[in-house]
């Protein structure tokens, strides 16, 4: 469901959606589904880099070797665009 990849903010699935009633969006906010697999990954070595993925929307996963694993999902309409790590 979107509203677990916008932590349950209808507003942010409203101007993702460029609704401009909410009514509109809450006919749609469980329509749209990602696979499990629909994910954008980055990795961190230092503190400072996995503080720029976490401020970025990315989630800890694991560290492996020294490097730590982020993932988030991706997003639709472009939103993410200029937010990579």
């Amino acid at each position: 469901m979107i509203a677990h990849y916008t932590n349950g903010n209808v507003l942010t699935v409203k101007k993702l959606l460029r609704h401009k009633r909410i009514e509109n969006t809450m006919k749609y906010i469980s329509m749209i589904h990602f696979e499990e697999d629909e994910f954008e990954v980055t990795t961190a070595t230092t503190v400072e880099e996995a503080k720029q993925a976490l401020s970025v929307g990315f989630n800890y996963i694991t560290e492996k070797d020294g490097i730590m694993l982020f993932r988030r999902p991706k997003r639709f309409c472009g939103i993410n665009a200029g937010l990579s790590v």
